[in-house]
Parts: C-alpha cells; sequence; structure tokens
C-alpha cells in the first residue's frame, strides 16, 4: 500500500492507495468566497460522474500561485491558474525565476477581467487616485495579487497594500477600513463577493485611461487590454481594464490518460459548468483554450484537440 501526504485547508491529511483503489486527485481552487469555487466542485463532480477509478476532490487554495507551488510540492495533482501566470511559471520569469515549474495546460474556461473595485465614497475616481489610500490587490498568492502590483508599478502608482482572504476584505471594504480591492470578474460580471459588497455599499470600478492602456499594451504583453461593459443594476458604467484566461492546469507527473478522460468529460458537458458559474454557460471551452492559452498543452489535452481536428498555435504545442 503506498500513502501519500496532502496539506488540505491547513490540515495534514494522510490519503493511503492500493493497486484496487481508485485514483484519488486533488483540484486546486481559489477562496471558497469566490465564483470560482463554486466552478471547481462543478469540475470534480464531471470527473467523477465521467472518469472511470477516479474520485476527485476540491481544495480550497489561495488561487494560481499558491496552485503551482502546490502541484511542485505534490500537494494537488491539478488546478485553477491564469493564462499569465502560467507563461511565467514554465518561462522561469518573474515569481519564477529561481527556476521554472512543470506546468502543462488542459484547457481554459473564462476570460477574467481584473475589477478595480471601490467604495464610492473613498474619493477615489481614478486610478492614479489610489496613490497613497490603504487597498487591497489581490488575496494572496493569487494571480490577481500579482499583476495588479505589476500593473501598478508599471502605472507609477503606489498604493498602501493591505493583504488578506476575500473574506477579510469583503469585510474591511464594508467597514471603510480599505478603500477598495482589485478582485476578478466572472466573464463580463462582477464577481459574487463584489456583488455582495454592492448590495449594501455603493461602488465604483475603475477604469484605465487611454494612456494607461497604452503603457500596459507596451510594458506587459502577457496581459490584455479589454473592455466591460455597463452594469445599470450596480450603476456602473462601461470601463477599460487589464485581463488575462482563467483555466486547469497539471503538471507531467499527470498521467496522459487520465488527463485525456477529464478533459473529455469537460468539453462534452453542456449544462454542469454553465450552472456553476454563469460566464461559463454556452462558453466554447476549445476556442477558449486556443485563444488565451500561453503554456504547451499536457498530452492529454493536445489528444484530445487532435481527435477534433483543431489546430493547436505554436504556443500550444509542446516543444518535444
Amino acid at each position: 500500500m503506498n500513502a501519500r501526504s496532502y496539506l488540505v485547508a491547513g490540515s495534514l491529511i494522510l490519503a493511503a492507495t492500493s493497486a484496487h483503489a481508485q485514483q484519488q486527485l486533488l483540484v486546486g481552487s481559489t477562496s471558497t468566497s469566490s465564483s470560482h469555487y463554486g466552478y471547481f466542485v462543478a469540475v470534480a463532480n464531471i470527473i467523477n460522474e465521467s472518469v472511470d477509478g477516479v474520485d476527485a476532490s476540491v481544495v480550497e487554495t489561495g488561487a494560481t500561485l499558491d496552485n503551482i507551488r502546490r502541484m511542485e510540492r505534490d500537494q494537488i495533482d491539478l488546478g485553477l491558474v491564469t493564462t499569465n501566470v502560467a507563461q511565467h511559471a514554465v518561462a522561469g520569469t518573474h515569481e519564477f525565476e529561481d527556476g521554472a515549474a512543470d506546468l502543462q495546460l488542459l484547457w481554459v474556461y473564462t476570460a477574467a477581467p481584473q475589477n478595480v473595485v471601490v467604495r464610492q465614497d473613498s474619493g477615489a475616481e481614478t486610478l492614479a487616485d489610489l496613490e497613497g489610500v490603504v487597498f487591497n490587490p489581490g488575496i494572496r498568492g493569487s494571480a490577481t495579487e500579482a499583476t495588479s502590483e505589476a500593473v501598478f508599478a508599471a502605472l507609477g502608482i503606489t498604493p498602501d497594500y493591505v493583504r488578506g482572504s476575500t473574506t477579510d476584505v469583503v469585510d474591511m471594504i464594508r467597514d471603510n477600513r480599505i478603500a477598495g480591492y482589485v478582485k476578478s470578474g466572472a466573464g463580463n460580471a462582477l464577481d459574487s463577493s463584489t456583488i455582495d459588497i454592492a448590495t449594501f455599499t455603493p461602488v465604483r470600478v475603475l477604469s484605465l485611461t487611454e494612456e494607461q492602456a497604452d503603457t500596459l499594451r507596451s510594458d506587459l504583453p502577457d496581459i490584455s487590454v479589454v473592455d466591460v461593459p455597463g452594469m445599470p443594476d450596480y450603476d456602473i458604467p462601461a470601463y477599460t481594464t487589464w485581463s488575462f484566461g482563467v483555466g486547469v492546469a497539471a503538471t507531467s507527473a499527470l498521467d496522459e490518460e487520465t488527463a485525456y478522460q477529464i478533459v473529455s468529460a469537460i468539453m462534452a458537458d453542456e449544462t454542469v459548468q454553465g450552472a456553476a458559474m454563469a460566464s461559463v454557460a454556452g462558453a466554447d471551452l476549445a476556442e477558449l483554450t486556443l485563444t488565451y492559452g500561453t503554456i504547451p498543452l499536457h498530452p492529454g489535452a493536445a489528444r484530445w484537440f487532435a481527435e477534433q481536428g483543431l489546430e493547436l498555435p505554436d504556443r500550444l504545442q509542446s516543444a518535444e
């Protein structure tokens, strides 16, 4: 009998497996207060219903950076990644200058506009107004946090950063202890935590100026600049912000057949993922993967794409 240790939500769990037991997969997600967590619950349900011999469980984590580090330590098997940080990991740049990560893409399920959300009474009406203001750049260890700091540095703006979980930060914004935060949107909709704040506290989403957008296009080519339509229900006009794709990745330790079966089940699903996350409903996951993917596909995922007759761009092809 083989044993494997997992660190789940701060607790050490020893999972024992035998030759006759199901393959145990731990799926790294993000904070339970995020709409993305619900998506990963749906993913685990699809895997458990559709992939024989596999038992998948969702782990609450600090999102992308935390998930990649956990995969490196063999604490989770696959998990949420953003396309920009995934590219940094494979290239060995930014947070991964100490060494490139073993990371392969499975699929992309949504784009993630990065919403700079502040209380309307904070006095901040532009990004420049956040200079020296108490502000959260995203949950610790997340791609949102890392990218927000890079964006503000590129724009020459230095907020007074406060760290914390999504739950902590939401409470701090409600209590007027901080001005706001950066939070990934759910497609072109606000994240559930932002909606939670906006239900009781009027909020504003800050927009990039044309000059700031040009700066980001020039200095940060690993992100996209996007226009987001207005949200009349929350009195939010159209705005411009930065964005990246959100997907699922694994290491080479995930065997090709299991990866192929997982990707096949995910791509065949027409209801479960969309019910869990509105931005995924009706989305073409294959097209999103081809458009936003920044690192080579896992061989199991590449096999599915090949069977569909879909040609992979160079960036998604293995160098081997």
